[in-house]
């Protein structure tokens, strides 16, 4: 069922959680996801976003997503992710998008305030809460590179304040060192930063870049306002490695169906992994999500 409001979203900062927004290209990474949030029993995010808009058609991607979270009895909202464009987020938000994050990062400050305030505006008419992000990461959203991993421009935590104050969003996704995709070089946030942030901003914080990080570096950003965590290239890797291992016994019998379906039950174990990381405080998580497998 869709996931309306920012109920969940505010429960996971309550409770030291987060909400797992899981990025999906294709019919299987969507119905893995879905699969993953049936087994776990927890709300998750589908991100049918900008970026995969690029590869499945955005009609196409939006359909997906949406008839897999109204038909679903897991809680599944459908997000939209890094988009800078008002006019797909409209149309996002007339399909029945629960949430959108609007990307105006690459602007100058009050530019990003003029942008997101829109948003804003055009989501309360269709119920929908809007995500913004403040600060430059780097890395790529669909592709791993062996970039240095650091922030190009980290959040400043006394203009997120003033941020969120001048546009109303219901969430923030910051920079503190955080990197789209795996790296090379390990990861190191500025906890000290994010903790400055989390002071001062009045709403959940976002990670995104989450792939690959620590378990300890993820649980020090839920005990520091982070409610929702975006995680795309551990699945990628995990969708790709099944492929990598079914096609020698599949390709001779052009087996594409078991191809498919190693890929889509890879993404629901990754999916349930990161679930689990992102619920420490749950008692009992673990054993819960090792039965669900």
């Amino acid at each position: 069922m869709l996931l309306h409001g920012t109920d969940a979203l505010k429960e996971a900062a309550a409770t030291g959680r987060a909400l797992p927004g899981f990025v999906a290209y294709n019919l299987e990474t969507v119905q893995g996801i879905t699969a993953a949030a049936e087994a776990a029993g927890r709300p998750v995010l589908i991100q049918a976003g900008s970026s995969p808009f690029k590869h499945a058609g955005r009609e196409a991607l939006m359909r997906l997503a949406l008839d897999a979270a109204e038909h679903s009895g897991a809680h599944l909202g459908v997000h939209l992710d890094h988009s800078r464009d008002l006019d797909e987020i409209t149309v996002c938000l007339e399909a029945g998008y629960t949430s959108v994050m609007v990307d105006g990062s690459h602007l100058p400050f009050a530019e990003n305030i003029a942008l997101t305030k829109e948003a804003v505006r055009r989501a309360r008419d269709h119920g929908a809460w809007v995500e913004a992000e403040l600060g430059a990461m780097a890395g790529d959203e669909d592709v791993s590179t062996d970039a240095v991993a650091q922030t190009a421009a980290m959040t400043d935590p006394r203009q997120a304040a003033e941020f969120v104050t001048a546009t109303g969003v219901d969430a923030l996704a910051v920079a503190v060192g955080n990197v789209h995709g795996f790296t090379k070089n390990p990861v190191h946030l500025d906890l000290r930063r994010l903790a400055a942030i989390h002071e001062l901003v009045p709403v959940p914080l976002v990670l995104h870049g989450a792939s690959g990080l620590p378990v300890e570096e993820l649980h020090g950003v839920l005990a520091r306002g982070v409610a929702k965590v975006n995680v795309n290239a551990e699945l990628r890797r995990a969708y790709l490695e099944a492929v990598r291992g079914t096609l020698p016994s599949t390709l001779p019998g052009s087996d594409v169906v078991s191809l498919w379906a190693a890929g889509r039950d890879a993404v629901r174990e990754a999916a349930l992994e990161v679930i689990g990381r992102l619920s420490p405080h749950t008692e009992g998580a673990t054993r819960d999500l090792d039965s669900a497998r």
